[in-house]
């Protein structure tokens, strides 16, 4: 039957999902990824060392700058925030460890943002469930309170969100101050204070990001609904007076101006637009929003599938229609931009909240369905991960270790304590969920979510404790920085040619060397050590080559290490 409001949800069904425990996962879920690791090759890196740059006074805080070099995306809040940390924990705190402190506390704020959107959105009287005719329907805040719950499980579970959520980059900042304006933008009702702060932050801290673009697309559209007739219908009628009314919409004004101001001020519109006219590209977007937005996606269809009788009315159905236009928006940008998968991070908290609506909706199959799915997908995995760890520990399998080997050639293993302890420990609790879950007990709106947010959970902790030496091998330059550490020295003198920012800041923060990049090859050395990539060819006259160095897990990715002759006069 297609009413307006598919959604029959008992008093029973909407009880919230015990506090500890979300806590318990939050944590889990934060943490693993900041703790512990090496800076990771690419814009992990590369972000690091702009901010370790600006730190020491090597680099101007408008402009950051790597040894001449520019950031890819024309951000600067990111940049400013793990710069601070830097000077803030010098001396007491390991550089690396420092700037990940505020991302940690981003992605913290990206999932509670999440929450506080979806629940004020579906506090809204058309996302409510239809009233029952014997009485016992769910009440209004402990539905909002459960699906809330929901979409911060939904977000949890998302696959694209695991490693781009755990890096130093903008991408990071873009996705948690999206969250805030969602938020800003779902409080509008029931919390204009909130809603006029989250605003006034949110949209020139995205801007200040490297969205400008998306910082103003977001405003517009707010602009347009606040002043569309009808737009407040949604709403209790006590909810939004007047004047709440005119703050709100003064205040997404400001704010759009702001961020206008400071993209053009600051230098960060900067327009990389690409359009994927192949048709190998479009297959190869197609298989990034189908995996990156899992599981979401699905039941984000779902959700305009059972609400369809809605959608037709978005302005006034703001449950549905906000969440549409800022997910849209972000989809749109990554389809536009190069770095794709770090614009469609955007997208994830709307879409989480989309995702949530789907739960009061859900028939008890499909439910059973995700269920046994999740169990069996990420117990596999889990075992995987475990019989890879036990083989570089023990040899028993062969083949697993073997495997790493020659992946990972020079890599050996290391047994942690700490690591073994915290992975047994959300195995077991994996262990006692999928019991739980797949055994009878009381229904609740968020229990389809459960088991994919801790699945991925698990699975993102077991690869950053059982897996993490290895990881860092393969994916920190620190192995290749001490090979030629092993030729130069400690503490030398180093000219550089060529080389990209990742490059630059691996040499800086794993060698500790004084570099001094040049030009051009033929200008004059002022280094008894020259370090280039595997495309350079000094002079002969000034240089000799000494060794080359291939990044033991990607033999292309090879630096070149010259001495300065001894022709040339000079130690």
């Amino acid at each position: 039957m297609n009413t307006p409001r598919p959604a029959l949800v008992t008093q029973e069904a909407a009880r919230r999902l015990p506090r500890l425990a979300l806590w318990l996962l939050c944590l889990a879920y934060v943490l693993p990824g900041f703790v512990g690791r090496q800076p990771w090759k690419g814009d992990d890196l590369a972000s690091f060392g702009f901010m370790q740059a600006m730190a020491e006074g090597r680099s101007g805080w408008l402009a950051p700058q790597l040894d001449g070099l520019s950031p890819d995306v024309a951000a600067l809040l990111p940049y400013w925030l793990g710069a601070l940390a830097l000077k803030a924990t010098a001396g007491w705190l390991a550089p690396d460890v420092a700037v990940r402190l505020p991302f940690a506390l981003m992605l913290a704020g990206t999932l509670a943002a999440t929450w506080y959107a979806t629940y004020n959105l579906t506090r809204l009287p058309g996302a409510q469930p239809v009233a029952l005719a014997f009485g016992g329907e769910a009440q209004p805040r402990d539905y909002a309170r459960a699906l809330a719950d929901g979409s911060l499980l939904a977000l949890i579970a998302t696959l694209g969100m695991a490693q781009l959520a755990h890096e130093t980059t903008p991408a990071l900042a873009q996705l948690c101050f999206t969250a805030l304006v969602f938020f800003g933008f779902a409080a509008m009702p029931f919390q204009p204070r909130a809603a006029v702060a989250a605003t006034l932050l949110g949209l020139p801290a995205l801007a200040l990001s490297g969205a400008p673009t998306l910082a103003l697309a977001y405003g517009a559209a707010a602009v347009l609904a606040q002043l569309w007739p009808g737009w407040q219908a949604a709403a209790p009628a006590n909810a939004l007076q007047a004047g709440a009314r005119r703050r709100l919409l003064l205040a997404t004004l400001a704010a759009m101006l702001a961020s206008a101001a400071l993209g053009w001020r600051l230098g960060l519109w900067r327009w990389q637009i690409t359009w994927p006219l192949a048709a190998a590209q479009w297959r190869s977007l197609a298989r990034l929003f189908a995996w990156f937005t899992w599981p979401i996606w699905p039941l984000a269809l779902w959700t305009l599938w059972r609400w369809r009788a809605q959608l037709p009315r978005p302005r006034q159905q703001r449950h549905l229609g906000l969440p549409l236009m800022m997910a849209g928006m972000a989809m749109l940008a990554a389809v536009f931009t190069p770095a794709r998968d770090r614009s469609l991070l955007a997208a994830l908290p709307p879409l989480a909240a989309l995702a949530a609506l789907a739960l009061p909706t859900l028939r008890r199959g499909m439910a059973a369905l995700i269920d046994w799915f999740t169990v069996l997908f990420f117990s596999g995995w889990a075992i995987v991960i475990w019989v890879v760890w036990i083989s570089l520990q023990t040899g028993v399998p062969a083949k697993p270790a073997a495997n790493v080997a020659r992946l990972a050639p020079g890599f050996e293993p290391v047994f942690q304590w700490p690591a073994l302890l915290a992975a047994l420990a959300a195995t077991l609790a994996w262990a006692w969920l999928a019991r739980w879950r797949t055994g009878r007990h009381r229904a609740a709106l968020w229990k389809s979510l459960v088991l994919p947010a801790a699945g991925a959970t698990l699975c993102w902790l077991l690869l950053m404790t059982l897996w993490l030496p290895a990881l860092d091998y393969g994916r920190s330059l620190a192995a290749q920085v001490r090979s030629v550490a092993a030729i130069v020295g400690q503490g030398a003198c180093v000219n550089t040619f060529a080389l990209n920012a990742t490059q630059l800041a691996a040499l800086r923060f794993h060698g500790g060397w004084q570099l001094e990049p040049l030009p051009r090859f033929d200008a004059p050395a002022t280094c008894p050590w020259l370090i280039a990539p595997l495309t350079a060819s000094p002079s002969q006259q000034q240089w000799a080559q000494r060794l080359e160095v291939p990044r033991p897990t990607d033999k292309g990715d090879t630096l070149l290490v010259f001495a300065r002759n001894a022709a040339d006069g000079r130690p």
